[in-house]
C-alpha cells in the first residue's frame, strides 16, 4: 500500500475473566483490542487504528498502556468520562460454545464520540451487545464519512442482549432492516445468521434453541434480502471450516466459500471474531471491493488469535502474506 490509511474501530475494551474448555482461567482486555491490535499489525507505518470505545476509570491506565505499546494505534477515541465499562465472565463447555455473565455496562457509542474520527477511511463496528453500537452511530457515520469511507458491522451485536441477571442472551435481530442501509459490510457467524432470518411466524415448540439452524439456501436467501437493501458484501463464518462471502457484482447474486487456515492446537479462541473483523477491514483498504481478499486476511487473523492467550498471536504483513501463500497457493490474493 502507497497511501496513508486510518481506521477507526467501535467496540468495548471489556475486562474478560475467562474460563478455557480446560480449566485455564485467563484475565484480559478483549473485544475491540483483538480488532484493533490484528489490524495494526498488518498496518505498520501504512496507517492508525483509532479504538472509539468507553472504559471505567479504574480501567484507563491499563487500556491505554496496552494500546500504546503499538506506535500506530491511537487512544484519543478512549473515553473515561462517563466512569462505566463492560465486565464479562466467560466459561467455554467447548472450543466454541460458552456461558456468559455481564455484570458492568458501557455507554453506547454516541457520534459525539465518533464525530472526531471521519476522516478514517474505514469504520469497523464490533459490539458484543445490542446496546453499543446504535443504529443512530451508523446513520450518522453513512452521512457524514469521506465518500468513499466503508462501514463494517459485527452482527453480534444486535443479536445479543444482557438479561437484568447479568445473562448474555441471543434475540432476534427483528429491526434488522433499519440497519442495513447504514452497513457495507456485514460480518456474523452461523449462530447470529440464525438469529437474523427469521419465519413470518413460529409454533411454540419450533422456539426451543437460542437461535434458528439455517441451510445453506436460508443464508443464500438471507444475504441476498441484505444485498438488496443496500449491504455491499454478508460474510457468514462458519465455526472451522472458513467463510460463505456473498455480494452481487453487476446485479448478479454470487456466493463464494473460503476455506479456513488451519492450526495444529487451539489455545483460545476469545476474540476469534473480532480479530476476523479486522483482517476483513485490512483486506479492503486497498480493494474495497474484492471481498474473497478480505476473507482470507479475516481467516488468517482469526487463525492467529487461536494460538495463543496474548496479542503476541498477531503476525506482521509479510508473515501474514506468507500464511497466506502457503495455505491458499495460486488463489491467495495479497
Amino acid at each position: 500500500m502507497d497511501k496513508h490509511y486510518k481506521m477507526a474501530v467501535l467496540g468495548p475494551i471489556p475486562f474478560d475473566h475467562i474460563t478455557t474448555s480446560k480449566n485455564r482461567v485467563i484475565e484480559k482486555y478483549g473485544c475491540a483490542t483483538h480488532t484493533a491490535i490484528g489490524a495494526a499489525a498488518l498496518l505498520g507505518q501504512q496507517g492508525e487504528v483509532v479504538p472509539v470505545t468507553h472504559v471505567r476509570k479504574r480501567d484507563e491506565p491499563q487500556v491505554k498502556a496496552l494500546l500504546e505499546r503499538y506506535s500506530n494505534i491511537s487512544t484519543e477515541g478512549v473515553y473515561a468520562h462517563l466512569d462505566q465499562g463492560d465486565v464479562i465472565q466467560l466459561r467455554f463447555v467447548d472450543q466454541n460454545n460458552r456461558l456468559e455473565k455481564q455484570t458492568a455496562f458501557m455507554p453506547p457509542i454516541r457520534p459525539e464520540d465518533v464525530e472526531p474520527f471521519l476522516d478514517s477511511d474505514v469504520f469497523v463496528g464490533v459490539p458484543i451487545s445490542d446496546y453499543e453500537v446504535p443504529l443512530e452511530t451508523l446513520r450518522f457515520i453513512k452521512e457524514n464519512r469521506k465518500p468513499d469511507a466503508l462501514t463494517i458491522f459485527d452482527a453480534h451485536g444486535p443479536t445479543t442482549a444482557v438479561t437484568t441477571q447479568g445473562d448474555r442472551v441471543r434475540r432476534f435481530w427483528i429491526e434488522r432492516d433499519l440497519w442495513l442501509p447504514y452497513i457495507d459490510i456485514l460480518k456474523m457467524n452461523i449462530e447470529e445468521a440464525g438469529c437474523s432470518w427469521f419465519s413470518k411466524e413460529y409454533k411454540p415448540e419450533d422456539l426451543q434453541q437460542p437461535y434458528q439452524d439455517l441451510s445453506e439456501k436460508d443464508m443464500a436467501d438471507f444475504a441476498q434480502h441484505s444485498l438488496e437493501r443496500g449491504v455491499k458484501a454478508v460474510i457468514i463464518t462458519l465455526d472451522s471450516r472458513g467463510c460463505m462471502v456473498y455480494s452481487m457484482p453487476g446485479g448478479q447474486f454470487k456466493a463464494e466459500f473460503v476455506p479456513s487456515i488451519p492450526v495444529a492446537e487451539v489455545i483460545d479462541t476469545t476474540g476469534c471474531g473480532d480479530s476476523f473483523a479486522g483482517g476483513l477491514a485490512y483486506g479492503l483498504l486497498r480493494d474495497r471491493m474484492d471481498y474473497v481478499r478480505a476473507a482470507q486476511f479475516a481467516n488468517a487473523l482469526g487463525a492467529m488469535r487461536t494460538q495463543g492467550t496474548t496479542f503476541e498471536v498477531f503476525k506482521s504483513l509479510p508473515d501474514t502474506e506468507a500464511m497466506l501463500r502457503q495455505h491458499y497457493e495460486a488463489n491467495a490474493r495479497l
